[in-house]
C-alpha cells in the first residue's frame, strides 16, 4: 500500500471526491481530486460508491476508505443535486438517507421541518406553464429495477379477492 487515506471530501462544482492521502514513498501529503460522473439526484450512491472505490485508477487510493464513508460522501453530492443546501445536505448526512428515514418516529416538531424542507425542494423543481422548458404531457421511461422481489399484493389469495 503506498497510499494512505487521511481525509475525505466533496467538492460540489464540479461534482468530485477529495482525498488527502499520505505518499509513503515519499512521506508527503497530496491531494487527489476524484470527478464523480454520471451520478445524477437519482443515482444510487451505494453503487456509486462501489464503482468508484473499484476503478482502477482510483482503487489505490481509496484502499483505505471504507465504502460506507465514499457512500456517505456520494449521499451529501447527491442531496446537494437535489437542491439542498449544504447544511440541509449535512443535516441529511447525519440523520441518514432521508429517503430510508422512518417519518414516523419523528418528533412533530421534526416532522415538520423535514415537511418544509420537502415543500421546499419541491417548490424549486416544480414546472409551471409559464416555464419555458414546460412541457404539457410529459411522459416519461423509467428503467426496470434489478433484484425486485415479489410482492404479496400480487399474489393471488384463496379469499377470492
Amino acid at each position: 500500500m503506498p497510499f494512505s487515506a487521511k481525509r475525505c471530501g466533496v467538492n460540489f462544482s464540479p461534482p468530485s471526491i477529495v482525498v488527502i492521502y499520505e505518499d509513503k514513498d515519499s512521506g508527503k501529503m497530496r491531494k487527489r481530486v476524484i470527478p464523480v460522473r454520471n451520478f445524477s439526484q437519482f443515482s444510487d450512491c451505494g453503487k456509486a460508491a462501489e464503482r468508484l472505490k473499484h476503478n482502477a485508477r482510483h482503487r489505490d487510493y481509496l484502499e483505505t476508505v471504507s465504502l460506507s464513508q465514499l457512500e456517505k460522501l456520494h449521499l451529501l453530492l447527491r442531496e446537494h443535486l437535489r437542491g439542498l443546501t449544504l447544511e440541509q445536505s449535512l443535516t441529511a448526512f447525519r440523520d441518514g438517507d432521508p429517503g430510508e428515514e422512518d417519518l414516523n418516529k419523528l418528533s412533530d416538531e421534526d416532522l415538520a421541518q423535514r415537511k418544509a424542507q420537502m415543500d421546499e425542494v419541491f417548490e424549486r423543481n416544480r414546472k409551471q406553464k409559464g416555464d419555458p422548458d414546460f412541457v404539457y404531457d410529459l411522459e416519461v421511461e423509467f428503467p426496470e429495477v434489478e433484484n425486485q422481489g415479489a410482492c404479496s399484493w400480487d399474489e393471488e389469495s384463496d379469499d377470492g379477492f
